[in-house]
């Protein structure tokens, strides 16, 4: 969130001209943000009891997780609808960057970021504590992958509105919540996380749309 917020800032101050920097400057923050959600999710990885590397040796979840994935990849592409968004997508184009060996640095961060980090990171506060939170405040107590109404809803509407494409959002959040719900399990989520984002990063490296990062 911090990050978020220095972002926003940097790009208003940018914008504004109180802060004179070239385009791809700001794509920087990026790789810092992500080696510093690695290192915190790195440092507290023995206090995740609820993610289990065994939970893949169901190879049927591990199949439906895969596809899971492939079809939120599928299906966000093609909601690419701007009348919800408040603003553009800003885009990570780092071909804005000349020095060639720079423009692979920060592919590969992006890639690092949005395929080994972003899942873990989001799986564990959206489906391990925030549905749980919602259900009871002591989310512990809870078991994983408990269905309410509220909790399912309220994520969902959540989790879109962290998006620029609102309802691609909302469609991966249910899908993501349905998938817990199925297999009772945070790492096939975190699996179907990382899927959907690899794949999604190599339509935008192949493609150059770049408003999808």
């Amino acid at each position: 969130m911090s990050f978020i917020a220095i972002e926003q800032m940097a790009a208003a101050l940018r914008t504004s001209g109180w802060l004179p920097l070239e385009g791809a400057a700001l794509h920087w923050l990026y790789p810092l943000k992500a080696l510093a959600v690695a290192l915190a999710l790195l440092m507290l990885r023995k206090h995740y009891d609820e993610w289990h590397f065994n939970d893949f040796r169901s190879l049927g979840h591990t199949a439906l997780s895969i596809g899971a994935g492939l079809l939120i990849f599928a299906l966000w592409i093609r909601m690419d609808w701007p009348f919800l968004s408040p603003s553009p997508p800003p885009g990570y184009d780092p071909t804005l960057m000349e020095d060639s060996t720079l423009r692979i640095l920060l592919i590969g961060s992006r890639l690092f970021g949005a395929v080994l980090v972003v899942p873990v990171m989001e799986e564990l506060f959206w489906r391990s504590f925030l549905l749980r939170y919602l259900i009871d405040r002591d989310f512990s107590r809870v078991a994983v992958g408990l269905f309410t109404w509220p909790s399912f809803l309220i994520t969902a509407i959540l989790f879109g509105l962290e998006h620029h494409y609102i309802l691609a959002g909302i469609m991966a959040a249910i899908v993501f919540n349905l998938l817990l719900y199925h297999t009772r399990s945070i790492a096939q989520c975190t699996l179907a996380h990382a899927v959907a984002n690899l794949a999604l990063g190599i339509y935008v490296l192949q493609s150059g749309q770049w408003r999808f990062w």
